[in-house]
């Protein structure tokens, strides 16, 4: 079978078949006051993987919404197969053969997988939807995909979403694919998939731009890199890389993850016993932990193994259908989220946007409102040097007026991390340094640490990266289709070990028993 992929506009003799280089010229852009790019040079040859590497807020993600489309360069071209082109909105890009996955899918997730999939297609009102399905069954079988068109977008996990992205854009002619962090937030299972997809796609011709903070990740998948720093173009590099230039182009300087400290539990501060929790798709039975004051526990598993309802069952957002929850000896168990809350735990969830921050408010008002206030009437000069004295602490680039969403993903992770309460008993953390670069993950832990240290805040944290479940947690809890392991003691485990328990593997080890004697 065929798949009639909809043609893209020719650019002359260079566009007709199905590779496309990509050179940008001088691209600059500013923001106010700050230069997002500047003077920007890159070609990138077609059957490319391009890694796009640099810290938070180095200028990646603007670079590549200049180049799909999404804002307009205030100088500078693009030559797509040596031609000029004027791209002034992403749906000029998809016609020039250029598309973009960005780091939180653009998708509609209360409508089904088929209709994400006909989203700016041709065809008018009344689409194909017959042959937009066979479509469909035949991309996904030539990439290993397995998408069910009926499926709602919302049951779908991120990698599954980003399959079907890829399948859109693929199906609307796109030649060039720009992969924004697109290995945030999923599992590493999911990431072997991703990988293996984006190497098709360049072994069929076609570029393939991967943006991405993680060393890891474009060491391994990458033919090339350009290195980014506060809007230059600071460096380049092929294959074999050398990480640690690779680091000191990103930073300006070294970088070191530094020691770990050993973990002494003098009282127990978290108590949780014969826990049970479910929803409509899931069930997650009897877990039993204990947890010290001062203690993290990381959370490991593939995505919708149980983890996350487990951490909302421990902040009252998901009420338990049995055993019990008890904090600093008040039991808690089917409390409300309010009722935890002024109890001293703090929830912060994946979705910044969508549950953490709330959009078309600043910085200065999230701020006031985290603080909250008796006064019938707000000081908001006070409000703005609160907001100034966190911007500073926590290394946000931008302003107290700032609208949270004109915040990179980066420094949306920071403001939230800025607005958690001082004291807090508990710490619940969806994925805390998503979207974090290496300093900005290092520093983000040193903050946590020293709540550790200082306030004998527990933390109880979900990570998709296993190198930081590892280097950060005392102990490790993981899950497998609703079962949980025994707590393991961090540094008596290796990334295989965990690798192989997140896959199902080795669960035999705690049926005998032995496996709790680090319980």
């Amino acid at each position: 079978m065929v798949v009639n992929i909809p043609p893209v506009p020719q650019l002359g003799t260079g566009g007709e078949g199905t590779d496309m280089d990509v050179d940008l010229r001088q691209i600059s852009k500013t923001f106010g006051a700050v230069h997002a790019n500047v003077d920007i040079n890159l070609s990138i040859p077609a059957g490319t993987i391009q890694g796009i590497l640099g810290e938070n807020g180095a200028g990646k993600s603007t670079l590549m919404k200049v180049l799909s489309g999404f804002i307009r360069a205030d100088q500078g071209e693009i030559l797509l197969d040596g031609r000029p082109v004027v791209i002034h909105s992403p749906a000029d890009a998809i016609r020039f053969g250029v598309g973009m996955l960005h780091q939180d899918p653009l998708d509609f997730p209360p409508m089904k997988a088929l209709d994400n999939f006909l989203v700016g297609q041709p065809g008018g009102v009344l689409p194909n939807r017959r042959k937009a399905v066979a479509d469909l069954h035949e991309l996904g079988s030539q990439f290993g995909f397995n998408i069910d068109p009926e499926a709602f977008v919302d049951s779908l996990t991120v990698g599954e979403r980003q399959q079907l992205e890829i399948m859109r854009l693929l199906w609307l002619g796109a030649r060039v694919f720009i992969f924004d962090e697109p290995t945030t937030g999923i599992s590493a299972l999911q990431k072997e998939i991703l990988f293996a997809t984006l190497k098709q796609l360049a072994e069929q011709g076609k570029t393939v731009i991967f943006v991405s903070h993680k060393l890891e990740d474009v060491e391994a998948l990458c033919h090339q890199v350009a290195v980014l720093r506060q809007g230059y173009l600071v460096g380049e590099a092929r294959r074999p890389y050398r990480v640690k230039k690779l680091v000191e182009l990103m930073f300006g300087k070294e970088i070191s993850v530094g020691e770990r400290a050993p973990m002494r539990c003098d009282d127990v501060a978290l108590s949780i016993s014969s826990l049970d929790v479910e929803d409509y798709r899931l069930q997650v039975r009897n877990v039993d932990l204990e947890i010290c004051a001062g203690e993290v526990i990381g959370l490991a598993g593939m995505e919708g193994s149980g983890q996350d309802l487990f951490l909302r069952a421990c902040s009252g957002l998901v009420k338990p259908t049995g055993g019990k929850v008890i904090l600093k000896n008040r039991n808690l168990t089917g409390k409300s989220y309010h009722v935890f809350k002024k109890n001293g735990v703090a929830f912060l969830p994946a979705a910044r946007l969508e549950e953490g921050l709330a959009s078309g408010m600043s910085l200065t008002e999230h701020f006031v409102l985290a603080e909250g206030s008796k006064q019938f009437f707000i000081n908001w000069e006070k409000g703005r040097q609160l907001a100034q004295e966190r911007i500073t602490d926590f290394n946000i680039r931008g302003e107290p007026g700032s609208p949270v969403e004109s915040l990179s993903g980066g420094n949306q992770q920071r403001a939230l991390l800025a607005l958690m309460r001082v004291p807090l008993s508990l710490l619940l953390l969806e994925h805390p340094t998503r979207g974090l670069d290496i300093e900005s993950t290092i520093y983000i832990w040193s903050k946590l640490k020293a709540r550790c240290k200082q306030e004998g805040t527990c933390i109880i944290f979900i990570s998709s990266d296993l190198e930081e479940i590892l280097q950060y947690s005392d102990r490790v809890l993981v899950f497998f289709t609703g079962k949980a392991s025994p707590p393991m003691e961090s540094w008596k485990l290796t990334r295989d070990m965990l690798g192989q328990l997140i896959g199902g593997k080795g669960w035999e080890y705690f049926k005998t028993g032995q496996g709790r004697s680090n319980a």
